[in-house]
């Protein structure tokens, strides 16, 4: 499965394209198109506002690409220059939103409500919400995104290195939580505060997990590289996850999976949805 879309701290290539901004939403648009009936594309994204890094793209840059602008064409046309951007993707295919939102809430939630996601997800103008993934913000801007707009997932790795950020992750509704790692980024280190909660993981489920790490140069198969996070430390979250909100590991994690193939689509057959979690 896949997303589609311009990552924020690359929003600057919309300018710098060859044939203009609307060019590269067309082309972003005719992948989409092009997957129809396969059910490989997801959602739209990962886009959305970061002002932790504006080396990247600075905050205009990133707005203007992020948001809809008033059209005076069809959402099928995009050869106008005031067409519309990647939320209007979401609402043209009724795909949910992959979104990224980092010491930008304000300007986060105002876009999302002035384009017509302020109620249900965007449902009314053809929406189906999303999720905010690597979530940092705090516990009363996770209320404001699950009550106010009420986005279908909150997704977090990132939120798991300071105490106000495990304070903000244990106001994600267990209806809401979705699990990742952001590989290859924002591994879990001992100087965070999520680093105590696998103290206590099973040495079993760790050596799935959190194995060792070995330098580069003597990468061998089966192991993961030091200072390189990887997919299969997503145990590692969901176990820190299950230590903060006082869940059963298999309760969360299947709680996480269900949350997760709801919010895509994803259809699974029974015998893959079913497999017992390692203890």
């Amino acid at each position: 499965y896949t997303t589609v879309g311009c990552h924020l701290t690359r929003s600057k290539e919309f300018e710098t394209h060859p044939n203009g901004p609307e060019a590269y939403l067309a082309d972003l648009d005719a992948l989409i198109a092009g997957d129809k009936g396969s059910g490989r594309v997801v959602a739209i994204g990962e886009c959305g506002l970061d002002y932790d890094r504006l080396h990247f793209s600075p905050v205009e840059i990133q707005k203007k690409y992020f948001r809809v602008r008033p059209s005076v064409r069809p959402m099928t046309s995009f050869t106008n220059s005031n067409s519309q951007m990647q939320l209007a993707l979401a609402k043209k295919y009724h795909l949910p939103l992959f979104l990224h939102s980092r010491a930008a809430h304000v300007d986060f939630v105002q876009i999302l409500k002035e384009e017509g996601f302020g109620e249900e997800g965007g449902t009314a103008v053809g929406g189906r919400g999303g999720v905010v993934h690597s979530y940092t913000g705090t516990a009363a801007e996770v209320a404001e995104l699950v009550c106010t707009i009420s986005f279908k997932g909150l997704g977090s790795v990132c939120g798991l290195k300071s105490e106000e950020n495990l304070e903000g992750v244990k106001a994600i509704p267990i209806d809401r939580l979705m699990l990742e790692t952001d590989t290859p980024w924002c591994s879990m280190r001992p100087t965070h505060a999520s680093w105590p909660h696998l103290e206590n993981m099973p040495a079993k489920l760790r050596s799935i997990y959190l194995p060792r790490p070995v330098k580069p140069e003597k990468y061998k198969d089966g192991s993961p590289v030091a200072g390189r996070d990887e997919p299969a430390a997503i145990g590692g979250v969901a176990w820190v996850m299950h230590s903060l909100l006082g869940l059963s590991f298999e309760a969360l994690t299947e709680q996480a999976w269900k949350n997760t193939v709801d919010l895509f689509g994803i259809e699974l057959e029974e015998e893959n949805s079913s497999q017992e979690t390692p203890s």
